[in-house]
């Protein structure tokens, strides 16, 4: 997308960014059960998630819905419910990997009520939370992060340089300044004039391992000429900066993850409204 006329680069992005967000909004799996946790509507259970876990104690299979610890109040015992039923679908080969790190489990209404495994929340279909940096460079250029081959999920794709989870109880600027620091070696004075997070939208999508509901947020900010970032944890196996023309080449070529492309489209559009 190399034109030079503002309008027509308003429409064509307005529309590649419509055509994005049409993926990005599917309904859940055909076969998936209501899922109910502590009483609340939290997600939706996979066939395989339903078969592993209607034998556990404290989850009942009823009506097509899938109820964990339906008498259960927020607190320690929901919360060690909600690990064994991590550890059963695990046990069962319902999880795509296991990550060690713990997740808010919120009711569709937002209300944090416990936690559980990273791993569960896809075929669980609990609402996530990612929280994206995009950064430029003075002169206009996007930087942009490879994903590492051993990524489970989009390996070998190009993402915003920054973008990942929240963890549980993790405020979301603490959780965004440590994604940075993990993933681009970016430090909190590197981070100093960002723009608050703001929340872009909401995905649907299915996956092979479930279903994604997840709140998307990103800041962006300006890196100074000399900060050249570095990946810290492995996930990410290039880092480069690009020009807005070929950003939009990329997204249009399907180089860049779905909220990757999402991101970055919404903040070029963002940015040419305003300029």
């Amino acid at each position: 997308m190399s034109t030079s006329h503002p309008l027509a680069r308003r429409d064509a992005l307005t529309e590649l960014y419509a055509q994005l967000n049409a993926r990005a909004q599917e309904a859940p799996p055909e076969r998936a059960h209501r899922l109910w946790i502590g009483g609340q509507v939290c997600g939706w259970a996979t066939d395989a998630a339903w078969d592993a876990l209607r034998q556990v104690p404290g989850v009942v299979a009823q009506d097509g819905a899938l109820h964990i610890g339906a008498a259960l109040a927020p607190g320690p015992q929901l919360d060690a419910l909600l690990a064994d039923v991590a550890d059963t679908m695990r046990q069962a080969q319902c999880l795509r990997g296991w990550r060690n790190e713990l997740l808010d489990v919120c009711t569709e209404a937002g209300e944090v009520i416990g936690a559980i495994e990273r791993a569960a929340s896809r075929p669980l279909a609990l609402c996530t939370r990612a929280v994206h940096l995009n950064a430029w460079t003075p002169d206009g250029r996007l930087w942009i992060a490879r994903r590492a081959m051993s990524k489970s999920t989009d390996p070998g794709m190009w993402d915003t340089l920054v973008g990942g989870l929240v963890c549980t109880g993790e405020p979301l600027d603490e959780a965004l300044v440590r994604e940075c620091d993990e993933e681009a070696g970016l430090s909190p004075e590197h981070l100093a004039h960002r723009s608050p997070l703001r929340t872009i939208l909401r995905m649907h999508r299915r996956l092979p391992e479930g279903y994604q509901v997840e709140d998307v947020l990103v800041s962006d900010c300006v890196l100074a000429a000399h900060v050249q970032p570095a990946n810290r944890d492995g996930e990410v196996s290039e880092i480069m900066h690009v020009d807005v023309d070929t950003a939009i080449e990329m997204v249009q070529a399907g180089e860049f993850t779905l909220e990757a492309a999402l991101v970055i489209v919404e903040d070029i559009m963002r940015i040419d409204a305003a300029g």
